[in-house]
């Protein structure tokens, strides 16, 4: 098939490194890049090696103009909504940067929105596209009936800029990979959580740079997440330390390297999946053989909210001392984007939702509409 033309939308620090990605990508075509800075824009097209391509503010207007099939929404949290909504009541499809949008609301919109238009929205969680994950799932797959499944992660990164600004930025910025992951890895979503945050007193960082969480997952299996980003001196992988338990066994991933199983004294030999790519690149592609073949891909928003959830619920329980239930925070957010809604089209497909988790499970676009 001829490459999927697309314009991007974002042209900043990881809106470069998505660029870079487009042009190494033989399926995909860059058309145009949007940017309210038009000289970021520019310069944007430079690293695409493309640096004649139109570029502009308006992202309908230069959608239309360029024939664009597809738009990469990689902007700041707060622009998700707009710009994927915008893209969608365009007719376009949308691979948008993780989080899927700034609140669970904001994010509930959307699906509806996807719902509305018959277009995809895939967001790209893009630490899910990493063979060594799929291969530790694999090993799980094995060990019988799961009863826990635990990520500790430690770094110290100085990044400098927004996220040493940030309220509860271990949370918000980073767990939402380890939470996901999770999801994927036990193939169950979450019901409750209970989790404390604090701030190291010698951390660098405004907010809480660290956080442990124990999560309750259906069939009453527990998820356990002890981070932090002020943590100096043997430092893990940037995906973790993982270690899940069930009855025939153990699985182990270092995050970096090939997981292995201990099946109670036999080393564990799970059957190879297919590759998955590797993050941004995967979900890029991930995201063309959705568009193009009508699938639902890993990621597509209804799949990818409950992620966000989980975040949400984290950090209410972190600063209310409580036990928070999952479903109460899916329907206050189902409330608020109620309330908040002023598309009619997208406020009928909300309120048609009889439970938002249900609604999260079996309200995506039909895979024939996909487009």
């Amino acid at each position: 098939m001829t490459p999927l033309r697309v314009v991007q939308v974002g042209a900043g620090g990881m809106g470069r490194a998505w660029l870079a990605t487009v042009a190494a990508d033989p399926d995909v075509e860059l058309v145009g890049i949007v940017d309210l800075d038009l000289d970021a824009a520019r310069a944007g097209a430079v690293v695409a090696g493309a640096p004649s391509i139109p570029v502009g503010a308006d992202l309908t207007a230069l959608a239309t103009e360029t024939g664009a099939e597809a738009v990469l929404d990689i902007t700041v949290p707060v622009a998700h909504h707009p710009v994927t909504l915008e893209a969608l009541r365009a007719g376009l499809p949308v691979l948008g940067e993780k989080p899927a949008a700034q609140t669970v609301a904001e994010a509930l919109s959307l699906a509806a929105a996807a719902e509305a238009t018959g277009k995809l929205f895939m967001v790209s969680q893009s630490r899910r596209y990493n063979d060594h994950l799929v291969a530790f799932r694999q090993h799980v797959r094995d060990l019988g009936a799961v009863g826990g499944l635990s990520t500790r992660f430690a770094k110290a990164p100085h990044f400098g800029g927004f996220r040493e600004e940030m309220d509860d930025v271990l949370l918000l910025d980073m767990a939402i990979h380890a939470f996901d992951s999770a999801r994927y890895v036990l193939e169950r979503d979450p019901v409750s959580v209970y989790c404390e945050s604090w701030n190291p007193s010698w951390s660098w960082y405004r907010g809480d740079a660290a956080a442990a969480a124990v999560f309750t997952f259906e069939d009453d299996v527990r998820y356990v997440y002890d981070g932090s980003w002020c943590a100096p001196g043997a430092e893990t992988s940037w995906n973790g330390d993982w270690r899940a338990s069930g009855a025939a066994g153990t699985a182990l991933w270092d995050g970096d390297h090939d997981p292995w199983s201990d099946l109670d004294g036999t080393p564990g030999a799970p059957a190879v999946a297919p590759s998955v790519g590797n993050e941004i690149a995967g979900a890029l592609a991930s995201f063309v053989r959705a568009v193009r073949s009508g699938e639902t891909p890993d990621g597509e928003v209804h799949g990818n909210v409950m992620s966000l959830t989980m975040v949400d619920a984290a950090i209410a329980s972190a600063r209310s001392g409580r036990r928070i239930v999952i479903d109460e925070v899916l329907e206050q957010a189902h409330a608020a984007a109620l309330d908040a809604e002023q598309d009619a089209a997208i406020r009928e497909r909300l309120a048609s939702w009889g439970s938002v988790r249900g609604a999260l499970a079996t309200g995506s676009p039909d895979a024939a509409a996909l487009g």
